[in-house]
């Protein structure tokens, strides 16, 4: 597991590294063919090696062991780090589109030449990027939005390679800033859902795909227990989820009541892959413990890490 983290953290740092660099010659190429398209790509650029940074960044925290203060550990970190990835994707875009707006009054004459050079040595970049990310993605919302971030901009490659050879054929200058918002509307939409995942983990809502009555009802098929309520579910980051709640059992001594707790977090952790359990006994029934499972409404966790 180490090694795989190891890895995983080395793929993050050398992609920074061939993102920075490429950053820089996609810059001075777009001054030098006076392309707002090559420009606003350099900045969206500029947001993937932003994106890689902090995602290298909070990779490494989250594999902090707990401390004394962050009991829970590290594990916040990536998700803050791809809202604010998020965050900035989006300022990049409302820049992008006030820029292509002024060019569409005032065009300017455009070096296709050097668009389209640029642009394919882009997409090999971002390709090369995404391939290294690809299956870490899958699990990691801080990787997944690394990993959006470089498919929005291979995306604005291919754009850009197509407008260039289109300017090459008509001579038409408005297709420059044309592509910039096509590339400004890419960069908001890979944003978006990594805003509503990341402020929705962030604000202890019920981890992605999982169903409360669902989690109470599994419970309530284990053998001796009576009742399930007061539950709570969250997520500390996008793979590692916590859960709380009362159980009501009969009254047992303390080898059978553990013999239960350990059947409970066993179905936790195989079925719903919640590691983090805190489960209350109760072997009374208290008058106010009516099932929270039946309620339909979501209930935020009292919990403040």
């Amino acid at each position: 597991m180490h090694t795989h983290a190891h890895a995983t953290g080395r793929k993050l740092q050398l992609s920074l590294w061939v993102t920075t660099a490429f950053i820089v010659i996609e810059f001075v190429a777009g001054i030098q063919a006076q392309s707002l398209a090559l420009l606003s790509d350099a900045g969206h650029n500029f947001t993937d090696a932003l994106a890689l940074g902090l995602a290298w960044f909070a990779f490494y925290l989250q594999g902090k062991p707990p401390s004394e203060t962050k009991t829970f550990g590290y594990h916040r970190a990536g998700v803050l780090s791809a809202f604010v990835n998020a965050l900035a994707l989006v300022v990049l875009a409302v820049w992008i589109f006030y820029e292509s707006v002024e060019r569409f009054q005032a065009p300017r004459v455009v070096d296709q030449n050097i668009m389209l050079v640029v642009a394919a040595a882009g997409l090999v970049v971002n390709v090369i990027v995404m391939w290294a990310l690809h299956a870490e993605s899958r699990d990691d919302i801080n990787i997944r939005g690394a990993f959006m971030h470089m498919l929005g901009d291979a995306l604005s490659s291919v754009g850009i390679i197509i407008g260039s050879i289109a300017i090459g054929m008509t001579g038409a200058l408005w297709i420059d800033p044309l592509l910039s918002v096509v590339i400004a509307v890419l960069i908001l939409w890979s944003g978006w859902d990594i805003i509503v995942e990341s402020m929705h983990i962030l604000l202890e809502g019920l981890p992605r795909g999982m169903k409360r009555d669902e989690v109470c009802g599994a419970l309530r098929t284990i053998d001796g227990v009576i009742d399930v309520h007061d539950m709570h579910i969250w997520s500390l980051s996008s793979n590692a989820h916590a859960l709380s709640c009362h159980a009501v059992i009969e009254d047992i001594p303390p080898s059978a009541s553990d013999r239960i707790l350990h059947r409970m977090n066993a179905l936790l952790a195989d079925r719903f892959s919640i590691r983090h359990t805190t489960i209350q006994f109760e072997h009374v029934e208290c008058e106010h413990a009516e099932s929270i499972c039946s309620e339909s409404y979501a209930i935020a966790g009292e919990h403040h890490h």
